[in-house]
C-alpha cells in the first residue's frame, strides 16, 4: 500500500502545480505600443490605449482600442487624434485617458472627445482610477505626484517623494493602492526596483502595503477578485501576485514591457504587452 499511497501523493502535488500555472485564454495582435487595458463590464468591452510611438512625444498619432471579451477586435481605432494614451478609467458613461500632460475625457456612447483637462506642471501623467464618488485620479511617475480630477476641476491629490515615482492605480474603500516604479533617475533607472504602496483618501498618508520587499519596476496594479492584487514588472517583465499584506509571488513569466493590466472578465488577467504589439489574456489561479 505504500507505494500505491506514494504514487498518488505525488499525482495530487503534480496535478496541485499544473492547476495553479497560469492558462492563455487569448492573445490579440495588431496594436501600436498599447500601454493601458480596462474591461468595461457595462459595455462588455475592453479599451485598449496605443501609444503608437514614443511615449514622451507629442505626435497626434495615439488612439484607443475596443475589443470584445474573447479578444476580438471590434474596433482597432475606435477614438484617434491622442499623443502618447496611457492609463484608462471609467467613470459615469465616460472613459478617462491619460495623455501626456492631459486627461482626456471620452463619452463612451458617441466616442467622442468632451473635455482635455490640463494638469499643471505634470511631466509624465501615467495611470489613472476612479472611485464610487466619480473622482478621477492620475498618478505623474517623474514628478512624485497624484492629481485629481473632481467635478471638472483638476488639483493636486499629494506630492510625495515616498510614493517612490507611482505608476499603477487602483482605488479601494479608504485608500489608493500605488504600483510604485522604485526611486529612479533621470532615465528611468532604478537602484532599488519599487513594491505597492497605499495612500489614505482622508489624511493622505503614504505607506508600505505591509512588506515593503522590492518587487520590480511595477506598472500595473488591478484586483483579483479575492482580496489580493495582480501588477506588472514593465523593465524586465512579469506578472505578480500581491497578497493584502504586500507579499509578492511571481505567477507568470513575460516579456519585458508587460504594461499596464485589468482584471477582466470571469477572472482574466488582461496584460497589454506593449514592445510586442499584443494584447494577452490569461487565467491565474
Amino acid at each position: 500500500m505504500r507505494p500505491i499511497l506514494l504514487f498518488a501523493a505525488v499525482l495530487c502535488t503534480i496535478v496541485t502545480t499544473a492547476s495553479a500555472e497560469p492558462q492563455k485564454l487569448w492573445e490579440a495582435k495588431g496594436f501600436k505600443s498599447p500601454e493601458s487595458a480596462l474591461y468595461d463590464p457595462n459595455a462588455g468591452v475592453i479599451y485598449v490605449s496605443n501609444a503608437n510611438g514614443d511615449l514622451m512625444t507629442k505626435d497626434g498619432n495615439g488612439f484607443i482600442s475596443k475589443l470584445a471579451p474573447n479578444g476580438d477586435i471590434l474596433e482597432l481605432e475606435w477614438v484617434t487624434g491622442l499623443d502618447s494614451p496611457t492609463g484608462l478609467a471609467l467613470a459615469d458613461g465616460t472613459l478617462y485617458v491619460n495623455d501626456w500632460d492631459q486627461i482626456v475625457a471620452i463619452d463612451v456612447a458617441s466616442k467622442a472627445v468632451k473635455e482635455r483637462y490640463e494638469v499643471p506642471g505634470a511631466k509624465f501623467l501615467n495611470d489613472l482610477a476612479s472611485d464610487s464618488k466619480g473622482r478621477v485620479f492620475s498618478s505623474d511617475m517623474v514628478t512624485n505626484s497624484i492629481w485629481m480630477l473632481d467635478g471638472g476641476k483638476v488639483s493636486l491629490f499629494v506630492q510625495d517623494d515616498n510614493l517612490d515615482n507611482p505608476n499603477g492605480l487602483y482605488v479601494e474603500e479608504g485608500r489608493i493602492l500605488v504600483a510604485s516604479w522604485g526611486k529612479m533617475a533621470a532615465d528611468f533607472s532604478t537602484k532599488v526596483p519599487g513594491h505597492v504602496k497605499a495612500v489614505d483618501l482622508k489624511t493622505k498618508a503614504v505607506s508600505d502595503l505591509g512588506d515593503p520587499t522590492p518587487v520590480g519596476n511595477l506598472d500595473g496594479i488591478a484586483p483579483d477578485g479575492a482580496g489580493g492584487y495582480h501588477v506588472t514588472d514593465w523593465v524586465k517583465g512579469g506578472l505578480f501576485h500581491v497578497t493584502k499584506d504586500g507579499k509578492a509571488v511571481r505567477v507568470a513569466p513575460l516579456n519585458p514591457h508587460s504594461a499596464d493590466l485589468c482584471a477582466g472578465p470571469e477572472g482574466a488577467v488582461i496584460i497589454p504587452m506593449m514592445a510586442e504589439g499584443t494584447v494577452l489574456a490569461l487565467k491565474v489561479k
